[in-house]
Formats: C-alpha cells, sequence, structure tokens
C-alpha cells in the first residue's frame, strides 16, 4: 500500500513539474514575441519620421508631381494610425506605404538635380537602412512565431495553451507582390557579359583565330578537296611525302655515313 501512495505522489509530482516548465516556456515565448515586435515597432515609426522629410525635399525639385506625394502622406497617415492594429493589419498598411514610396523614388529618377541633392541622399540613406532593419526584425519576429505556434497546435503542449489561454501569434508578412515577384531571367545571350556581344560564331571552313590546323594534302584552305584532286594520296605515296619526320634533320639533308650513329634529333 505505501509503494502504491509513493508511485502515485511521484507521477504527480512530475506531472506538476512538466505543467510549470511548459506553462513557464510559453510565458518566454510570448514576451520575447513581444519584444521583437517593439523592436519593429521602433524602426517603423523611424521610417513615419523620415518620410517627411524626403517628401519635403523632392517636392522642392518635383512639384509637379503633386498626387505622388499625397498618395505618400495620406498612407503614412493611415500606417500611423493602424499601431494598435493586429500584426496582419499593419503589415498591410506597411506594404501599401512602402508601396507608394517606391512609386516616389521611381518618379524621382527623371530629375537629375535631386540624385545630386546631399540632404536627399543623405535621407535616402537612412531610409534605406531602416528598411533594412525592419527586414532583419520581421525575420526575427516570424521565426519566434512560428516556434510559438507550432507549440500551441502540437500535443500535449496544446492541452497547456488551451488551459491557460495561450492564442496564436500573427505573423508580419510582406504583402507587396513587386518583393515577392520572381525575376525575369534571359538565356538568350548565355556566355556573355551583359553590354557585351555574344562571340561570333565559326562558320564552316574558316579556322579560328589563334589555332593552327594542318591542311591535308588535296585540299583547298577550309579542309575541304579540291574538285577533280582525290581526298587521299596516290597508292604506293605516304601522306607525309616531302616532309621532315618529327625530330629528324630536314628534309634534303644529307644521310649519316657509314660508321656514324643516324640521327634522334637529341643531344
Amino acid at each position: 500500500m505505501t509503494l502504491v501512495i509513493v508511485v502515485v505522489v511521484a507521477i504527480v509530482v512530475i506531472v506538476a513539474i512538466a505543467l510549470i516548465v511548459s506553462y513557464n516556456r510559453f510565458v518566454k515565448q510570448r514576451n520575447l514575441i513581444q519584444e521583437s515586435w517593439r523592436q519593429i515597432d521602433v524602426e517603423l515609426h523611424r521610417r513615419y519620421d523620415l518620410i517627411p522629410n524626403l517628401v519635403e525635399t523632392v517636392r522642392a525639385f518635383a512639384a509637379h508631381e503633386r498626387h505622388v506625394f499625397e498618395e505618400v502622406a495620406r498612407l503614412r497617415t493611415q500606417a500611423v494610425s493602424a499601431e494598435g492594429a493586429s500584426p496582419e493589419q499593419r503589415a498591410a498598411a506597411e506594404g501599401q506605404l512602402s508601396g507608394a514610396l517606391r512609386q516616389m523614388m521611381i518618379s524621382v529618377e527623371a530629375y537629375p538635380q535631386i540624385q545630386s541633392n546631399q540632404n536627399f541622399l543623405n535621407l535616402q540613406r537612412e531610409l534605406t537602412d531602416t528598411e533594412d532593419r525592419i527586414a532583419a526584425g520581421r525575420r526575427f519576429y516570424n521565426a519566434n512565431v512560428g516556434d510559438y505556434n507550432t507549440r500551441v497546435e502540437s500535443f500535449p503542449s496544446n492541452l497547456i495553451a488551451g488551459g491557460f489561454k495561450f492564442e496564436k501569434a500573427g505573423y508580419f508578412e510582406v504583402k507587396d507582390e513587386s518583393v515577392r515577384s520572381v525575376p525575369q531571367v534571359s538565356f538568350g545571350t548565355i556566355g556573355s557579359v551583359a553590354g557585351e556581344q555574344a562571340p561570333p560564331q565559326m562558320q564552316p571552313g574558316h579556322q579560328s583565330s589563334g589555332q593552327i590546323q594542318p591542311q591535308m594534302p588535296g585540299t583547298e584552305q577550309g579542309g575541304y578537296p579540291q574538285q577533280g584532286q582525290p581526298q587521299f594520296p596516290p597508292q604506293g605515296q605516304s601522306p607525309y611525302a616531302g616532309q621532315p619526320p618529327v625530330g629528324g634533320p630536314p628534309a634534303g639533308a644529307p644521310g649519316p655515313q657509314d660508321g656514324q650513329p643516324p640521327f634522334t634529333g637529341g643531344q
């Protein structure tokens, strides 16, 4: 009887410890998600502060692009007002704002005087750095959300999640189609560098530069036999008649005298 009580108590203690560990892990993951989201929110606010200065700088050189500036200002106000929304709603608002900023930058390319303005270049650099930090924070946040949501749905941790109201977290995903689109690749000029012409193709009968190709007897330039001549040398005659052997003396040189070793081409 005593042994049964000890076993039951041990099981209860093990289950209680497992529940505590699982619950504490849920709390830790939830706090990590909140902290990573706060880091993204800081960078988003920094972008909100940079956009008005950037718009005013561009407006001074391209005042007639009024519709582009108004759209950026409207979407910035919309993104700021969505601060208390869910990550999915924030992501949708930020995606629209990013698209409007990209459209404004495309319009700026038509004004070389803006590209040489130092104030614009500094703001553009700061905005680019901010976008990079937002992208890095988004990856870290989504990774934490993925781990947390996996535990919420997995057994037996889903029992703890259901009992203590741990709900799934939302992702901060990019909704901009231009970011998700696959770049178009052309394979029409394989082997050539962009801006350079592809090397010309060799035509039959033409030798490539830098290479020496022997011409067979009875053939004309290009390797084709001349009309009226056989393709092979006459019977009984070597195709290398009149040519010096490899490593031997020149053609027409006197042969070795009696008692002298033959010429071998070496020293």
